[in-house]
């Protein structure tokens, strides 16, 4: 059994909503806690600066006041995701943010700061960080994370290229805290599946963009709809990052998904078209196939929850459990 911080460890339903860049805002991060599964959005998203300290008291008092009023049923706790790295001239405003309003969870991409994670746990919070390989999860356990999100193959947005039973197996030889995977997970039976291969939660995020209280634009949710694992395509062209983006997006841009250009990795955030990544050239993850209408967190959530109960009690019978 992995070793779980307070935070983590009575969660209502194993998943974590990833942080959505530009979609995710306080409306479905407090959906998604109230359903039962953490909430999480980018700091950066909360645009200017001073706006994070408004969502955040938003987040706060209305999980505060809803948990009052269900003793019986609270909410997930929420997170907030940094982006730590050099480009991010915001991380010291944000994350005194988090400090003040004492950030349940606070989720690191792009670099490993020692000192974000102090800051995390001057108040008691939990930090998990995103990784794409073994080498960079001992890095981000020796600088101080409390957990990992194993972002393999698959994954929406910046995404690696490991399986996802290479990746997690090669972890769990080392390290057993909170562990996250992400990857194509949008249906409950990847939830447990994601438990099966040794990760305490499933880290979803493709599937909540084509969800009601997302801040995506109707076009996008309906491409999740629309279409499958066969029009993704990873490409470094429009961060300098190698990512995860949906192809009718690429082809709307007057580009060739299956002809795009390398772009200089070293250059984060580097524009190499007129297209705006996330913005016109959407990030999205494999798992979509599954994803067959927009519904609301609440619905897709009880979904998920259904799926998951269905895949445990199939194993059941076929005595595998």
């Amino acid at each position: 059994m992995s070793k779980l911080p307070a935070h983590l460890s009575n969660l209502p339903f194993p998943v974590i909503g990833s942080p959505l860049f530009i979609i995710s805002t306080p409306k479905l991060v407090i959906a998604q806690c109230i359903a039962g599964v953490v909430g999480s959005m980018p700091a950066l998203n909360a645009r200017p600066a001073a706006q994070l300290e408004d969502w955040l008291a938003e987040i706060t008092e209305t999980l505060a006041a809803y948990n009052k009023a269900n003793p019986d049923k609270p909410a997930a706790p929420f997170a907030i995701n940094q982006i730590v790295h050099k480009s991010n001239d915001r991380l010291e405003h944000d994350m005194a943010m988090c400090v003040k309003f004492k950030v349940p969870i606070i989720i690191t991409s792009l670099g490993a700061r020692e000192e974000i994670n102090a800051a995390a746990h001057s108040y008691g919070g939990v930090v998990l960080h995103d990784i794409i390989n073994n080498k960079h999860a001992h890095k981000a356990i020796e600088k101080g994370a409390d957990g990992l999100i194993a972002v393999a193959a698959g994954a929406g947005g910046h995404a690696g290229v490991k399986s996802p039973f290479a990746l997690i197996q090669e972890i769990r030889l080392w390290f057993d805290g909170p562990l996250a995977l992400s990857g194509s997970i949008s249906t409950g039976d990847a939830v447990l599946a994601a438990q099966a291969m040794g990760a305490d939660f499933a880290y979803i995020g493709s599937a909540f963009i084509a969800t009601e209280e997302a801040r995506a634009v109707d076009a996008y949710k309906q491409a999740i709809v629309d279409n499958d694992s066969d029009e993704i395509v990873y490409s470094n062209l429009f961060t300098g990052v190698h990512g995860n983006y949906l192809a009718p997006s690429i082809r709307s841009a007057g580009l060739d998904p299956a002809n795009l250009p390398e772009s200089d990795p070293s250059k984060m955030n580097f524009a190499a078209v007129d297209a705006k990544a996330w913005k016109d050239i959407w990030g999205c993850g494999q798992g979509i196939g599954a994803i067959t209408k927009v519904q609301s967190t609440a619905e897709y959530v009880a979904q998920l929850k259904r799926q998951y109960a269905e895949a445990r009690a199939r194993l059941l019978e076929r005595n595998y459990a």
